[in-house]
């Protein structure tokens, strides 16, 4: 069980998250949705280590996080937002040198590693430098590394970033199946309608404070909205982005000359 108890953090006294809480149980795959500076990313930052937080804490299996990072890193997958890998190795020579700080054993760890790539369709590139990968073939490798050591904690930060719609699918189903094998998932993403169709909870946070935390179809209901996305646009008061659209292009027109 991931359990987020109270969690704050300011930045010269504005907070970025203000008394966050929510679980996630295993099995359970929960969403994890705002707009842009909402503080999705501050929550994962602290969740994965990288930052501290002003106040609370963060659990696992009861035990707070920072009595034992090392032992808490060593059960946690994550897919980070931006892509960033050692471009001047392989796809397996990067998932090699992963393994090797996590200390699995190197026999069994390029065998691993080799058909993780295959199963992400990243065979025939597995030794060729990552400098020559695509932005979706870049991301595959990272969700490879995230799943190399059977983590128990996964955490994909817009995980379909640059993925194509062969590999999207799979990554939907993949999910299905780690939450089947018991894994706790947070699932970070923009893309509502994945959300939407895999997640057994969205939680909904927009200015540093959780708005929503419910199924998805229970949302749809309460709110009597026939999407997510509808939801979505409604809790965070998104502008209106239709008339935004008209405006813009009104604005193009402003002074232009046309031949």
């Amino acid at each position: 069980m991931l359990s987020i108890q109270h969690l704050t953090k300011r930045y010269r006294g504005i907070p970025a998250i203000d008394d966050v809480s929510f679980d996630v149980a295993p099995g359970e795959i929960v969403g994890y949705l705002g707009p842009n500076g909402s503080g999705k990313s501050t929550t994962v930052k602290i969740i994965t280590g990288i930052l501290e937080p002003s106040a609370g804490r963060v659990l696992f299996d009861g035990r707070d996080i920072r009595e034992d990072m090392t032992s808490f890193r060593a059960g946690l997958g994550y897919v980070p937002e931006e892509a960033h890998v050692y471009t001047h190795l392989s796809g397996l020579e990067y998932l090699q040198l992963v393994g090797r700080l996590r200390g699995m054993q190197e026999k069994p760890l390029e065998a691993k590693g080799t058909r993780l790539l295959e199963l992400l369709g990243l065979q025939s590139w597995r030794h060729s430098p990552i400098t020559a990968y695509s932005k979706g073939m870049k991301q595959r490798v990272l969700i490879a590394a995230a799943l190399l050591h059977d983590p128990r904690l996964l955490i994909f930060d817009e995980p379909l970033s640059g993925l194509d719609v062969v590999s999207a699918r799979l990554f939907k189903d993949l999910l299905v199946e780690l939450s089947a094998q018991g894994k706790t998932v947070l699932y970070i993403s923009h893309v509502l309608e994945v959300v939407e169709q895999v997640c057994d909870r969205v939680i909904v946070i927009a200015k540093g404070k959780i708005l929503a935390d419910a199924p998805p179809g229970d949302l749809t209901r309460m709110m009597h909205l026939p999407s997510l996305e509808r939801v979505f646009a409604e809790l965070v008061q998104q502008q209106d982005t239709k008339a935004v659209a008209r405006d813009l292009v009104a604005a193009m027109a402003v002074g232009a000359i046309h031949g």
